[in-house]
């Protein structure tokens, strides 16, 4: 389908034409065969695009969207430092708690996770003491919160 036959099916232009051509044809049919061509309801066209058998370029945002996770992870070894990068992978965004594991540990983890994000073009913030949100490209972050809090413990 053109770029032309697009901009007339959105403003409807081609129902002009078609009126048009119907108005020619009238005065060579009969009133009663040809009044039930003259307009076609929205729907009425829809019902014929989808009889042509042509491909179509429309796709279905509802099956497309899977539902979306977010992971909580409070890891206590180094070594889950790749489950949760695997959920990043999946396209899933991870809340992770380094609370309960050694300072040098989280460290780690954190370098682990900030190179994950960002070979997968997504986001990484810290939300809280200890606690840090990765997310992928298809999850968008919006907003930040600030250090007051942290200002306040030193």
């Amino acid at each position: 389908m053109s770029i032309k036959n697009k901009f007339k099916n959105f403003f409807y232009l081609d129902e002009e034409e078609e009126a048009i051509a119907t108005q020619n044809v009238r005065r060579e049919e009969p009133r009663q065969a040809h009044q039930s061509s003259v307009r076609k309801t929205p729907k009425e066209r829809k019902s014929v695009q989808v009889e042509s058998n042509q491909p179509s370029n429309l796709v279905s945002l509802q099956n497309l969207q899977k539902s979306s996770k977010v992971i909580l992870v409070e890891p206590r070894v180094y070594a889950e430092a790749q489950d949760i990068s695997e959920h990043l992978k999946n396209k899933r965004a991870v809340v992770v708690n380094l609370q309960r594991i050694d300072k040098d540990q989280g460290i780690r983890i954190v370098d682990f996770l900030s190179g994950t994000v960002y070979a997968l073009g997504g986001d990484i913030q810290r939300i809280g003491t200890d606690i840090f949100l990765c997310a992928p490209d298809t999850v968008e972050v919006a907003g930040a919160i600030s250090d007051y809090f942290y200002d306040d413990i030193q």
